[in-house]
C-alpha cells in the first residue's frame, strides 16, 4: 500500500457509519497491545464526527482506513488528538503519520491558542509527536481535569497511575504550546535578523574599501 491510495479528512456526519468498526478496532489494538485506553462508544465517535471534531482516512475504494479524534479539556485551555488508530490491513505504510498531521493541524485551526498534549507508550507516535514539535513533560504540565484522567481507569497500568499520584506512569507526555512555539520562532527571526545585519555590514564594509583602493589601482596601473 502506498500513501496516495489514501485520502485523510475531516470526518463528517457522512462518515458516521464507521463509528462501529472504529471502536471495535481500538478495543481489539488494545487488547493486542496489552495497554488499555479509555473506552469509547459508536454514539461517542458519531458525535465527533458531527461535530468537526475528527479526522478519517479512506482507502481509494471507500474502506475505512483510518480515525482520530479531538478532545478539549481545562474550558478549552488543553487539547488531546485522541484514539488515533489505523485498520490492521493498511498499516506500515505511513497513514498513521498522515492522520496526526492532519489531525494536529485541525486542532490548530479549531483552537489556536490551546495547548496540545498526548500521553502515549507507542514509540512511532513519539517519534510523529516531536516531528510536530511536541516536547516531553512531567504529567503536572498537563490539563488537571479530573474528566480526562477518569479516562485512564480503564488502561491495565492505572493502579501505577494511581500509586504515583498522578505524577507519572507508563505513558510518556508529550506537549505542544503555542506560547513557546511563537517565542521560538521570534528568536529564530531575531537570530536571522542579526545574521542579515551582519552580512549587510560585511557587505558595507568591502564596498568601501573596494572604493578607497580603487584610486590606488588606477594610479599604478598608469605608472606601468
Amino acid at each position: 500500500m502506498k500513501e496516495n491510495e489514501f485520502v485523510v479528512i475531516p470526518a463528517t456526519e457522512e462518515h458516521t457509519k464507521y463509528a462501529s468498526q472504529i471502536c471495535d478496532e481500538m478495543a481489539e489494538s488494545a487488547k493486542a497491545r496489552g495497554t488499555g485506553i479509555a473506552r469509547r462508544t459508536p454514539e461517542y465517535v458519531m458525535l465527533k464526527m458531527i461535530e468537526g471534531k475528527a479526522v478519517i482516512a479512506l482507502h481509494t475504494d471507500g474502506t475505512w482506513a483510518g480515525f482520530c479524534y479531538i478532545e478539549t479539556w481545562s474550558h478549552g485551555k488543553f487539547v488531546a488528538n485522541s484514539g488515533l488508530i489505523v485498520s490492521p490491513q493498511f498499516r506500515n505504510c505511513g497513514l498513521a503519520k498522515a492522520i496526526k498531521y492532519k489531525v494536529f493541524e485541525l486542532s490548530r485551526q479549531k483552537y489556536p491558542d490551546s495547548k496540545i498534549f498526548g500521553l502515549t507508550t507507542g514509540l512511532a507516535v513519539m517519534k510523529i509527536n516531536s516531528e510536530l514539535g511536541y516536547e516531553p513533560v512531567t504529567y503536572s504540565e498537563l490539563s488537571q481535569d479530573e474528566e480526562f484522567w477518569k479516562g485512564c481507569q480503564s488502561c491495565v497500568n492505572y493502579d501505577i497511575l494511581k500509586s504515583k499520584d498522578r505524577k507519572n506512569c507508563m505513558c510518556t507526555a508529550m506537549l505542544w504550546d503555542p506560547v513557546e512555539k511563537a517565542k521560538e520562532i521570534e528568536e529564530k527571526m531575531k537570530k536571522l535578523s542579526h545574521k542579515a545585519s551582519l552580512l549587510e555590514r560585511i557587505e558595507a564594509s568591502v564596498k568601501k574599501s573596494a572604493k578607497l583602493l580603487l584610486p590606488v589601482l588606477f594610479m599604478s596601473s598608469r605608472q606601468i
